[in-house]
């Protein structure tokens, strides 16, 4: 069976962070900073990312690196004889699928407006015509199935080029880039004529807002942007764990992950609010944000279609790098799971990949009347719901206690883990914390989301 592994550890941490950066660092980071007090914010954001996502980070990592296999057996290489940890592989391999059939829709809208920005197919138009072109695109499945087709094509074609020649070596650049194009960005919004009342928006600390919406909305607001950011649960994570080797301890490396991810997510703020107030456009959060709003502001700026098209190459390169790590992770599974060629899993995912996602591309036009979660809902909204309110916390719950409890694989196991190398160390003294708080607090979050989707 053949199987690869990372050549570098700069590898490791781009391609880790790349799996981690998604959409959420562009179209909610910023929103809600700015909502709930800007610098403020930020400061509780940061405590939880430091108390919430890094320590499950390290589980994940420390699963697949000592196993040194996927989500598909690590849980049967670790577990105790006679337990069932290793059912959760299932559910694992189920939430990489459905988050692969809606990322890889919204993948193709980020290709679809690389190109109109590129060839000026906004120049000259009202804000009513830029809402139309997305209007246009969600109405037509032809047009979003063949872009969603290309993204499937594209990722699939650098995960056929082996761990080391593709996922590794592709991802890595793409990630250089990535940030890259995001100073240059930043740098342009910040020097736009009238961008000091963005900036102050987003980054001035605001104690009123934070007394406005209460402290309890504000901390879950931080909570769950702490947890959902990293992408954990679905042990696409595991995976690149399972790749490197054990030079290097493993909090030092989540913590590099940590770093770049909330990087981006600040640099995103950096681009979006300048430019926004800039030309006086309200900030928006979610898919209107980069589709409808953000178009309207390049058309207004002096060389609009350049920084449109940079922009959302940006935006390209950020979901291409998940479409990539998630599809390695099934890569994997299936490799592990089939004992078959590497290419002709690809080839045949290729093929699955694309079917499933139709259903997301439908759901917009020839299934809109399918309506799962109540009005104005759709397919896209329901996969979503089962990746980020049921899969990540419940699979987050599953790694964290099996790092921690004697019935799984143990505190002792996973502290010597995730303290093989050199570099930090994942501190002892917080085993009551990982243990039984941290669980609860994962639990809450399970709960809470259930609770603002049905009852708030």
């Amino acid at each position: 069976m053949e199987r690869g592994s990372f050549s570098t550890r700069l590898g490791f941490i781009l391609v880790s962070a790349g799996c981690a950066i998604g959409l959420g660092n562009v179209w909610r980071f910023p929103y809600i900073v700015g909502m709930y007090g800007g610098a403020s914010f930020v400061v509780i954001y940061l405590i939880f990312l430091a108390i919430l996502g890094l320590p499950i980070m390290v589980t994940e990592f420390a699963v697949g690196r000592a196993s040194v296999r996927s989500l598909a057996m690590s849980f049967d290489t670790l577990e105790p004889k006679g337990t069932k940890w290793h059912l959760y592989k299932y559910f694992g391999i189920a939430g990489n699928f459905l988050l692969m059939m809606f990322y890889t829709t919204i993948s193709g809208w980020m290709l679809y407006y690389l190109y109109k920005m590129a060839v000026g197919g906004f120049d000259g138009l009202d804000a009513a015509g830029v809402g139309q072109v997305f209007g246009g695109l969600l109405a037509s499945p032809g047009v979003m199935a063949g872009n969603m087709m290309a993204v499937v094509l594209l990722c699939g074609g650098v995960c056929y080029l082996g761990v080391k020649a593709g996922v590794e070596r592709i991802t890595k650049w793409m990630m250089i880039c990535l940030l890259l194009l995001m100073v240059v960005l930043a740098v342009n919004s910040i020097l736009l004529p009238g961008s000091g009342e963005g900036l102050r928006y987003y980054l001035y600390p605001d104690f009123s807002r934070l007394a406005e919406y209460g402290a309890q909305e504000v901390i879950f607001a931080a909570m769950g942007q702490a947890f959902f950011t990293l992408s954990l649960g679905i042990g696409a994570l595991a995976i690149f764990g399972s790749y490197i080797g054990k030079r290097k301890s493993l909090t030092g490396e989540a913590i590099w992950v940590t770093v770049l991810d909330t990087f981006v997510a600040i640099m995103a703020g950096l681009i979006i609010f300048p430019a926004c107030f800039a030309f006086g456009v309200d900030p928006s959060s979610g898919p209107n944000l980069l589709f409808v709003t953000l178009p309207n502001v390049f058309i207004h700026m002096s060389f609009g279609r350049l920084w449109g098209a940079l922009f959302f190459l940006f935006m390209a390169f950020a979901s291409f790098s998940t479409v990539i790590a998630v599809f390695e992770n099934l890569i994997c599974a299936f490799l592990e799971l089939l004992r078959i060629d590497r290419k002709i899993i690809i080839r045949w995912g290729m093929l699955l990949i694309i079917l499933l996602s139709l259903p997301c591309v439908f759901g917009f036009n020839i299934w809109s009347d399918f309506q799962p979660l109540g009005k104005g809902s759709g397919v896209l909204d329901l996969e979503d719901f089962l990746v980020s309110n049921n899969i990540l916390p419940l699979g987050s719950l599953v790694y964290l206690v099996f790092c921690t409890s004697r019935y799984g694989w143990g505190w002792k196991n996973f502290i010597r883990e995730a303290n093989t190398g050199n570099g930090i160390r994942f501190p002892h003294a917080i085993r009551f914390y990982a243990t039984w708080i941290l669980p609860l607090i994962v639990l809450y979050i399970f709960v809470a989301g259930y609770w603002a989707k049905f009852f708030s």
